[in-house]
């Protein structure tokens, strides 16, 4: 592994490293430190596997690993993620990356103002990231393993949306009557006169300047918190543009409502609604915005909201109620019906079916029995079992699809890469052409050429907001990526999202894709001599001792239709064959046709209806009711009533299209050929 060489001031840096196993070791490494240029000292410690390096200028990170590497051990290099607070605009994302890369031993860095997160990547440590990044006034936090700490940030941010949408209100409220009294007459001929003759002009602007300094001075206090340090550090943000532009409107008025003596005359005018309204508009945008990252965050909660919140774990003989996160690996948790499967782990003892969808997308349970593997998040249906738990925390299978998912939404397009470059330098380019429009217009400008001045200027600084330019291509990722998750599909990367308008083949899964998703009776022919609702009723007894899904659509059909189960006796499952038993007295079998041969039946009668549900994809059941051949059936996963629509879409998007699915190539073509698929795959 190479990494970049930090251009940082003197500084420090520690390296996990794996590999030493006793003091010779550690007197190895510290001595291949040693000899890197730069380096003033070195202190490895064998317990902790660390090494503590310090070095008089410049780190050159990638010597030290070199140096590492080539003594027989390995640096350890890992990615940290950060929450970041106070991010407004794109600028804010490229100060955070710069300040983020020139810690030693960060080798990448991507930040994503949408999801307020950074991923970092190198080997350095957590702290000295969190110190760069509020050093350079935006506070951040480690992010816990996927989903760990979904609840609190979820709270963060409806705490940040309610702040928001209170500072709005106010700011509204006290916003409007000076709008209205300063901007009146532009609508309603005759507002300045009443306004004058009423309380006065010169009141107005007292009024103006209380109702406008409580604005700026409370729900506006955000934008100067932030905008004038930045701008103090040579870094000027969104927030500093804000502030700039108001405090200039708001100083020039107060100006010429307290001292109007030192103003030009005919420059006697006051500006507080620009500065009123201002703050309140950015407010808006700023609430909207809140809100839009918190709708496109909720496809991460509703996976967060899958995990269980506790288990239920044989300690000492004893079973207790845990928390998910105090669950061991090797634990032996205890699973009832209808509760979620906590952790990853393999059947100890029981039986059941288990609704694997959210992890396969097939809707049918699955049959579980000892020694089969269960996935966490899934639901468990009928059955009782106890599991050993093989994955717990941040590596189970839906944390892995958290952590997936999270990473899509905080990747970069590559047209991302432009943006950036772009909105760099886009702040100080800014506050230049404010600067540069208030010297031309208080030079050339027409008199009141400092009221023109400071007008057009302030108006360069306001409606130059970079914040579009930021969240653009990040939200589109954050709504791709979130409506895909919604929909159980999953975008390994960001970039996929850009790629995929040059894609030409659209594949998709049969089962609960173009499928209802679970089986339904399609199909119930009977010899002659046999009336359909005993046949059915009986079928259905008899099938009512199993959960495979076929025997639930069966059983659902007879209930459906209001038909009176007869009782059952006497029940047995003949391995590979079908089932048995005795329905109301009657001696019942079902299953296929081989069991019909081996009982002595000729199943040729209805040989012409089981080509037909051959060619339709569908596999047939036969039923035989004391000693005769009763019916064939037919149980099938219907096709949803919007998939014809939805491949003619498609098609006509000059798309092709292919099925994916684990049937026969017979059952396969025939779905593919009545819905007009492209592929069989």
């Amino acid at each position: 592994m190479t990494l970049p060489a930090s251009n940082t001031k003197p500084a420090t840096l520690s390296l996990a490293i794996e590999g030493m196993t006793c003091a010779s070791c550690v007197g190895r490494v510290e001595k291949a430190l040693a000899r890197v240029e730069g380096v003033e000292s070195v202190a490895v410690n064998l317990a902790t596997e660390r090494a503590d390096i310090s070095a008089a200028g410049a780190l050159d990170s990638a010597a030290l690993v070199q140096a590492v590497e080539k003594a027989g051990y390995r640096v350890l290099s890992g990615t940290t993620e950060l929450a970041v607070q106070n991010m407004t605009c794109a600028s804010c994302v490229g100060r955070v990356e710069r300040v983020l890369k020139a810690v030693p031993g960060v080798t990448d860095v991507v930040v994503n103002l949408a999801t307020e997160r950074a991923s970092v990547q190198g080997v350095a440590n957590d702290q000295a990231l969190l110190d760069a990044v509020a050093k350079a006034g935006y506070p951040g936090r480690l992010v816990g393993d996927a989903g760990q700490d979904g609840d609190a940030e979820a709270d963060r941010k409806d705490a940040e949306r309610k702040t928001l949408w209170r500072d709005l209100l106010i700011a509204a409220v006290l916003t409007l009557p000076v709008f209205i009294i300063e901007m009146g007459s532009h609508m309603i001929p005759g507002v300045h006169g009443l306004v004058d003759r009423s309380i006065g002009m010169q009141n107005s602007w007292y009024l103006q300047f209380v109702l406008t300094t409580l604005v700026l001075a409370f729900p506006g206090r955000r934008f100067y918190q932030h905008g004038f340090p930045a701008l103090a550090r040579l870094a000027p943000d969104m927030n500093s543009l804000v502030a700039v532009g108001t405090s200039a409107a708001y100083l020039y008025s107060v100006v010429a409502t307290f001292m109007p003596q030192l103003l030009p005359a005919g420059t006697v005018n006051v500006y507080y609604e620009a500065a009123a309204v201002i703050v309140a508009l950015i407010l808006l945008g700023r609430y909207l915005e809140a809100r839009a990252r918190g709708r496109t965050s909720e496809a991460i909660q509703r996976l967060v909201g899958l995990q269980a919140r506790t288990a239920r774990v044989v300690r000492d003989g004893q079973l207790i109620d845990l928390p998910i996160g105090e669950v061991l690996l090797d634990d032996v948790v205890e699973v009832r019906p209808g509760e979620r499967v906590p952790v990853d782990g393999e059947l100890l003892e029981g039986q059941s079916y288990v609704d694997e969808s959210m992890i396969s997308g097939e809707p049918v349970p699955v049959e579980k029995q000892a020694g089969s593997a269960v996935v966490g998040g899934t639901v468990n249906q009928t059955g009782a079992f106890t599991l050993r738990a093989t994955a717990v925390g941040g590596q189970t299978v839906l944390a892995q699809i958290i952590r997936l998912v999270e990473q899509a939404q905080a990747s970069k397009l590559p047209i991302q890469a432009v943006v950036d470059k772009v909105t760099m330098w886009f702040v100080p380019a800014v506050m230049g052409a404010a600067l540069l429009t208030f010297l031309v217009w208080l030079v050339v400008g027409p008199e009141p050429a400092l009221t023109f001045a400071l007008v057009n200027a302030v108006a360069v600084l306001i409606i130059a907001c970079p914040c579009a330019m930021g969240l653009a291509t990040p939200t589109s990722i954050m709504v791709g990526t979130g409506r895909g998750a919604e929909l159980g599909v999953l975008f390994r990367k960001g970039e996929a999202l850009q790629l995929l308008k040059d894609a030409r083949v659209v594949a998709v899964d049969k089962t609960g894709t173009l499928t209802e998703g679970h089986p339904v009776l399609t199909d119930l022919e009977l010899a002659d001599g046999f009336d359909r609702a005993t046949v059915l009723g009986q079928v259905a007894a008899v099938e009512s001792r199993s959960e495979h899904p076929i025997a639930r659509a069966i059983v659902d059909a007879a209930v459906q239709e209001g038909i009176e189960l007869p009782e059952l006796s006497d029940f047995e499952s003949v391995t590979g064959m079908g089932v048995r038993a005795s329905a109301g007295g009657v001696s019942v079998q079902v299953g296929a046709d081989r069991y019909m041969r081996e009982l002595g039946l000729d199943v040729a009668v209805f040989a012409d209806t089981a080509g037909r549900l051959g060619r339709e994809g569908k596999s047939p059941l036969y039923a035989a009711v004391d000693g005769r051949l009763a019916a064939i059936i037919a149980v099938a996963d219907p096709i949803k009533p919007s998939t014809p629509a939805a491949i003619e879409a498609l098609h006509q998007l000059g798309l092709k299209v292919a099925m994916i699915t684990g049937d026969n190539q017979v059952t396969a073509r025939a779905i593919a050929d009545r819905l007009g698929i492209d592929e069989v795959v």
